[in-house]
């Protein structure tokens, strides 16, 4: 391998207005031109680090379905404040958060029933406590609970 070099010497300058070029050769020992661990110690420290890298994302894995378990029983099939499976208060007409306003007619019995359609005694008396009353009167707003 051979490389070449500008030599800018003043005897040339006044002969010639561009710089002289002379071909050097290379030295015949090469030098080393890493400094550090080997190709296997790098090898062997990047197996350790995706091994590492492996058992974190399992470990988040693993968490994150712990999590997703624990999570209130109202996704998976649980029941509401009221007693009622979540399926059936999906479907129900009236939820628990929900302000109803209170038609003519209504009474905490059909209120209950439309909250809770299978066992209507937990919500009516919730609503019962919560009014302070068994009566309900028309176009009173009623939170249901």
């Amino acid at each position: 391998m051979a490389a070449v070099e500008i030599i800018e010497e003043s005897a040339f300058s006044a002969i010639e207005a561009s710089p002289y070029l002379r071909l050097v050769s290379v030295e015949t020992t090469p030098r080393e031109l890493r400094n550090g661990p080997t190709l296997a110690q790098r090898r062997a420290s990047r197996a350790r680090m995706l091994q590492r890298r492996r058992r974190t994302l399992v470990a988040c894995a693993l968490v994150a379905g712990l999590v997703i378990l624990s999570w209130p029983g109202l996704a998976f099939g649980g029941t509401t404040n009221t007693g009622l499976p979540t399926d059936l208060a999906n479907s129900s007409v009236l939820a628990s958060g929900m302000i109803y306003v209170v038609q003519p007619g209504d009474t905490v019995s059909s209120i209950a029933a439309m909250v809770n359609p299978v066992d209507p005694k937990i919500v009516r008396a919730e609503l019962v406590h919560e009014l302070g009353s068994p009566y309900v009167v028309p176009g009173e707003h009623v939170l249901i609970p």
